[in-house]
């Protein structure tokens, strides 16, 4: 397509151009169903049969072992938030977080609706431009958990070594950085991700929450926000987002098909190496937010001499068909979110623009 735009937003994200092609291609009719599959029932064999294979799909990209349940919920990350805490939280145990930006906080006043909560690391002092040590962390004296925000994306930093947090279940929030790399899933008592930056378009988040965690919380959770009403009912309790659901599996092949999480990685490092080399390059008229042992491959942040350069840069990109380059409201600067399915000439096209603009800007 000619005129698609170079899509650089953070969220809903790029989606690979073969998935919505394919899709396009279904939308009216599944399969000689004779109705898209948007019309027919999630108790049908037909939506079943998309529903179980692309659970299958991501435990076998994702390597999950045995003992984990995967869930398809709504909500997105903002209502693991509460969900976490709800399930997670007991009376006379403390919940642990590390406090690395913008998704990290939000996720911290969440949890203090519902009990106790101490910070067990954090990096505010920096500004959030790093991610704090594994030695850095001090549990509380009874924890219930351990909660990390896997990828800042407004602050663009990342996670490389997650911390082994021993018999205390490790959570993570990877809404925006899930699939980017392979990662331990037995590490973890519970990942969660919103699907619209790495698995498809929004509407429904992945939830691999270990067996051993899933049970009947203490007081009252509403039905919808216990995870034990997901797992028992393979994610079928109510309607879940189906058509969400089939986008998410049709992108779960493309990734197996361009060499699951280990060709993602590679695909990932190559274009943020180039796009920070780019910065590191520039002789600081390209400044890097993110220190450089925290720089995320997701999410790119930087940063020009002003304000007004750096809306001239968006101004003049926007016109070249670049599109998200605007750094997140709470921040200002610039941001390029590069998820998995953004290609590596367009990262190319963005890194020509980049130097352009330095040389009649410089």
């Amino acid at each position: 397509m000619a005129n698609r735009a170079y899509n650089f937003n953070a969220g809903p994200a790029a989606l690979p151009l073969e998935v919505l092609q394919n899709a396009q291609k279904q939308f009216v009719e599944y399969e000689e169903s004779g109705m898209s599959l948007m019309e027919m029932s999630h108790r049908g064999a037909v939506y079943e049969k998309v529903h179980y294979e692309t659970e299958t799909l991501l435990r076998e990209l994702m390597s999950i072992p045995e003992g984990y349940k995967v869930l398809f919920v709504q909500g997105g990350a903002s209502t693991q938030f509460a969900m976490v805490p709800m399930n997670l939280l007991r009376a006379g145990t403390t919940a642990a977080y590390v406090a690395t930006g913008s998704w990290a906080t939000k996720a911290i006043q969440e949890a203090k609706l519902f009990g106790d909560v101490a910070v067990a690391a954090s990096s505010e002092a920096d500004a959030y431009k790093r991610i704090p040590a594994a030695e850095e962390l001090k549990l509380p004296s009874n924890p219930a958990y351990v909660h990390l925000t896997s990828n800042e994306t407004i602050e663009g930093t990342q996670w490389t070594d997650y911390p082994d947090t021993g018999s205390v279940p490790l959570i993570g929030d990877m809404s925006s950085d899930i699939l980017c790399r392979p990662v331990d899933v037995s590490k973890f008592g519970l990942i969660y991700a919103g699907a619209q930056k790495n698995l498809g378009p929004s509407g429904v988040t992945i939830v691999i929450i270990r067996e051993d965690l899933i049970a009947k919380p203490e007081g009252a959770v509403p039905t919808m926000l216990r995870y034990d009403t997901h797992a028992k009912a393979d994610s079928l309790y109510n309607t879940p987002p189906t058509f969400a659901i089939y986008m998410a599996g049709e992108v779960l092949k493309w990734v197996k098909a361009n060499g699951g999480a280990a060709g993602m990685a590679a695909r990932n490092n190559e274009k943020a190496n180039l796009l920070y080399d780019t910065i590191d390059s520039s002789g600081g008229f390209y400044r890097g937010f993110a220190d450089a042992g925290s720089r995320s491959i997701m999410n790119v942040t930087f940063r020009l001499a002003t304000e007004e350069l750096e809306k001239q840069f968006a101004k003049e990109s926007e016109a070249q068909g670049f599109v998200g380059l605007k750094g997140h409201r709470s921040v200002g600067g610039l941001r390029a979110s590069i998820y998995n399915a953004v290609t590596p000439e367009n990262v190319q096209a963005l890194v020509g623009f980049m130097r352009d603009f330095q040389s009649r800007n410089g």
